[in-house]
């Protein structure tokens, strides 16, 4: 069964956005390509426990298990040597991306304490969104009580879009509430 979002996107979104933009071929219209939720973890070089649980967490809040990315060079100011784990990422294509991106915009998106909308702002000029979150618990996923300590990650939207116009188009009609400035 094919994603709500997707179908939303194929039915709804691509039909407005023609539209909108005056494209004049179906494949002009912007879609998401892929979702990466990134985590830097400073203190795994030191706490193997701290990678583990979030090794957990991250496979628990996008359905896949996340990569541990480890450090290119050795810096001695960080106490940190060549090869030893510094973070953790997952990439999500297809419909675990459209799925992770509806639980996120429709259920934990709303759940952030004091939540007036996203920043239209963090767009890198070529249409792809990034957006940081502080802790793990607004994912309804997670249970309160097995974290250790709160995290927060990096979540990036990339998309076909030629310019941050065409993104942010693409990600409003997806739902995502951008805040007014």
């Amino acid at each position: 069964m094919a994603p709500r979002l997707k179908k939303l996107y194929q039915d709804t979104i691509v039909p407005k956005l023609m539209e909108q933009f005056q494209y004049e071929n179906i494949h002009q219209v912007p879609k998401v390509v892929k979702v990466v939720v990134n985590r830097g973890l400073g203190e795994a070089s030191q706490n193997a426990k701290a990678l583990e649980s979030s090794l957990e967490e991250i496979a628990t809040i996008t359905g896949q298990k996340p990569v541990v990315t480890r450090a290119k060079k050795a810096i001695a100011g960080f106490k940190l040597r060549q090869g030893m784990p510094v973070g953790i990422m997952v990439t999500l294509r297809s419909q675990k991306m459209y799925n992770f991106l509806d639980r996120l915009i429709s259920l934990s998106l709303p759940r952030i304490r004091d939540f007036r909308g996203i920043s239209p702002k963090s767009f890198d000029g070529r249409g792809n969104y990034s957006l940081g979150l502080r802790e793990q618990l607004i994912f309804p996923e997670i249970d309160y009580d097995s974290i250790d300590q709160i995290r927060g990650m990096d979540i990036s939207i990339i998309t076909t879009a030629q310019t941050d116009e065409e993104g942010r188009a693409l990600l409003k009609e997806m739902g995502m509430p951008f805040r007014e400035s």
